[in-house]
């Protein structure tokens, strides 16, 4: 999900925070059982809020006498979390039911915020129908379960084959190295001066658009092991000359003209153009983006273009020098939590549950162009016919990597987007900008935490 809108203040998330409670006990007693539910709504992203009317109306139906309160927050991803943090601290405030990130599940149920499931989910039958993956992105270190996921993604290259094919590159076109896409953001900056030719995010504006649609798909192709953090050893990689590799390409892209200007890559909403108006009008050739592309161009989406299916082509990003396993992505996704805090958990697992059946699971991860978690909404007709591109997003499945699901990932792709940043604005070389990611890696978890890469 990329829900990018307003961007608030921290100091206006803290005043919005009175609003997210869940209701007192005097409230419960005088107008019965309420469920409160937190989730993301924006111009661009409003079919989970579709999806919770949905679950609100069919719960309530079944469960007299309870009422779901749906509070939907209008926000970027980074100020959700923000708001959502700060309602979580508090049981006064804390929602029943909440929006989560996959990648804080793990520090939300290290910090107590979230409700173990795993006694629920053994009564619950359609658990067995949710993936290895899907399962596993709600874990917490303890091995329980404390969220459940409503989807999953991948990120591939998306390219416009008119903006290709007038530059003489066949398509269906598929990279083999970085230096493949080089040569081909050459051609089309060649014979189309006007057109962006290779875009990729950069700098602290996007946020997590910056790692996980960009530099984390250089840097976990740039070598067997390569990565930020080595599980086997349980600690942060630094000194990693893959880092380096990563950042000195992102440093081509822009030097050479390729991507956007930096300026344009330090707008939050530099995605906007790209959906909306790059892309369908052709001065676009390439970005890496995810699989839920394809729900800004269909009908009902922020941008619709009817012609999106026959213009655009999906490849995989490759690896370094095309190394084996030859492609790489990089996969997310969100889910349903509860919080411990709540004073009606068993509801709040029934209208999770409400949410996650087989038919608002398919009708989610048609109208959000998500990869289904659910196996047999994965295997529907429906589900395959839907988006013609989600055999190629799908199979991405198979050379893709998750965030480390570690409680200072956030701190760490903080780190890592500023040394886009530093690099594509001039300030620092990629060694710079490499070295003084190892000092506040190191800063953040200490020198018994890292290893060197």
């Amino acid at each position: 999900m990329r829900a990018r809108t307003v961007v608030t203040s921290i100091a206006a998330a803290t005043a919005a925070v009175l609003l997210l409670g869940g209701c007192s006990a005097e409230e419960g007693e005088s107008n019965g059982d309420t469920v409160t539910v937190v989730y993301a709504k924006t111009a661009s992203f409003e079919v989970l809020d579709t999806l919770m009317k949905t679950a609100k109306e069919e719960f309530e139906a079944s469960h007299e006498g309870i009422t779901v309160d749906l509070q939907p927050i209008t926000a970027t991803d980074d100020d959700y979390k923000t708001r959502l943090q700060l309602s979580l601290a508090s049981p006064d405030t804390a929602p029943d039911v909440f929006y989560e990130d996959t990648f804080t599940v793990r520090s939300d149920a290290e910090a107590g915020y979230l409700l173990k499931l795993d006694d629920k989910l053994a009564d619950w039958a359609d658990w067995e129908m949710f993936d290895e993956a899907g399962r596993n992105a709600g874990k917490g270190e303890d091995g329980g379960t404390y969220a459940l996921p409503l989807g999953t993604d991948t990120r591939v290259i998306w390219y416009n084959k008119d903006v290709l094919e007038k530059a003489g590159v066949a398509t269906p076109w598929q990279p083999e190295s970085w230096d493949d896409i080089l040569a081909t953001a050459a051609a089309i900056k060649e014979s189309q001066p006007d057109v962006v030719p290779f875009n990729m995010y950069a700098g602290t504006g996007t946020g997590e658009g910056t790692v996980m649609q960009s530099f984390y798909e250089l840097l976990y192709g740039t070598g067997e092991g390569t990565g930020l953090y080595d599980d086997d050893a349980g600690k942060w990689v630094v000194g990693s000359q893959g880092f380096i590799d990563s950042l000195t390409f992102l440093q081509t892209l822009y030097d050479e003209g390729y991507a956007v200007s930096a300026d344009q890559a330090l707008d939050p909403n530099v995605w906007q153009a790209v959906f909306g108006e790059w892309f369908p009008k052709g001065t676009l050739g390439a970005t890496v983006e995810g699989s839920y592309t394809p729900s800004f161009w269909a009908e009902g989406g922020q941008y619709p273009w009817p012609e999106y299916t026959d213009t655009m082509g999906v490849a995989l990003f490759p690896t370094q020098d095309g190394q084996a396993p030859g492609g790489v992505s990089m996969s997310g996704g969100w889910t349903l939590a509860a919080s411990a805090q709540t004073d009606v958990p068993d509801l709040a697992f029934d209208f999770m549950t409400t949410v996650l059946n087989k038919e608002n699971a398919l009708w989610y991860a048609i109208n959000n162009a998500q990869i289904a978690v659910r196996t047999d909404v994965a295997e529907d007709p429906t589900y395959l016919e839907a988006n013609p591109f989600v055999g190629a997003v799908t199979d991405a499945v198979s050379v893709t990597h998750f965030r480390p699901a570690n409680s200072d990932y956030p701190k760490i792709s903080v780190a890592a987007q500023q040394a886009t940043e530093a690099v594509i604005t001039g300030q620092q070389s990629p060694a710079e900008a490499a070295a003084a990611y190892d000092d506040a890696v190191r800063e953040i978890v200490g020198d018994d935490g890292v290893t060197t890469g």
